[in-house]
């Protein structure tokens, strides 16, 4: 009897420790800076996920922005020697590139200087997490980049305040060593009608709009991208075409890339990519080096 009851006691207090556990949640994970150049962060287990095989194209393949690629790259290597360098937010049409040029800055960088940069990126969902994760990141030995991809916020989100903070408020404000990089199709990263919501109830409109808009002021560069024009659309997919050795003439790619374009409903980075993905695929000619 004696035994059953110890066995019995036994079974729920192992019963109450899954439980306890289960609630605790998984166990942090060390992050491990050699594991890779580029992270992910995860906001659930406070962890930084290495990216082995970062998507990513090559600084040389990005056409028809030089003029905000070279203020990018510049930045990004004065950040990397350790010099001042600003936050940045890439706003502007779709498909142009904004996240494709950081990513490529950033693996340009490394590899023409050697400079130990870490990219990390941060999903849009995840901005309020942020004050952890730099508490993560001022201790680290590199500099690093955070990186957020199509960031915006919608009515009733309360999250850009995390962000306004991590940027440039707090009492700590942000480490020496973090550089925040974002992209985004508004330049003021909220919708228009919610502005004019804010300024249309509150007791201060202007007051009300200012909150908003300085989000985006304490990006030091804004950096805008615009829609291309054919030529600009034609450079990109010829390009392309040379560094993959496309055998297709030029007036048949122009013919073909122009008519995809059409049916696309208009001209960007993406869309020109999208064809070559399509034109290399049907002759039979790996796109993976990129």
């Amino acid at each position: 009897m004696a035994d059953q009851m110890m066995a019995a006691l036994l079974a729920e207090v192992t019963r109450l420790a899954n439980a306890v556990e289960r609630l605790a949640g998984p166990a942090p994970v060390a992050d491990d800076w050699e594991a890779a150049d580029c992270f992910v962060w995860n906001a659930t287990r406070q962890h930084l996920q290495p990216v082995k095989r970062p998507n990513r194209v090559a600084l040389s393949l990005i056409r028809g922005v030089d003029h905000v690629r070279d203020i990018l790259h510049d930045n990004t290597l004065r950040f990397a020697q350790g010099f001042p360098a600003n936050n940045v937010l890439l706003w502007g049409a779709r498909g142009m590139g904004k996240s494709s040029l950081v990513k490529a800055v950033h693996a340009d960088i490394r590899a023409t200087t050697g400079a130990a940069v870490k990219l990390i990126e941060v999903h849009r969902e995840d901005i309020a997490s942020l004050p952890g994760l730099l508490d993560i990141l001022k201790a680290a030995p590199y500099r690093i980049l955070v990186f957020c991809d199509d960031l915006s916020f919608d009515h009733d989100d309360t999250a850009y305040k995390s962000l306004k903070a991590a940027l440039d408020g707090g009492i700590e404000g942000r480490p020496d060593n973090v550089l925040f990089y974002a992209t985004s199709n508004r330049r003021h990263l909220l919708p228009r009608h919610m502005m004019e919501n804010e300024q249309s109830t509150a007791i201060n409109p202007s007051e009300a709009v200012e909150e908003k808009v300085s989000l985006s002021d304490r990006f030091g560069l804004w950096l805008g991208f615009h829609k291309c024009s054919q030529d600009d659309y034609l450079t990109m997919i010829d390009g392309y075409a040379a560094h993959f050795k496309l055998p297709l003439p030029q007036a048949e790619l122009h013919h073909e890339a122009l008519e995809w374009a059409t049916t696309r409903g208009g001209r960007s980075g993406r869309v020109a990519w999208q064809y070559i993905q399509d034109l290399a695929g049907r002759l039979r000619i790996s796109t993976d080096n990129a």
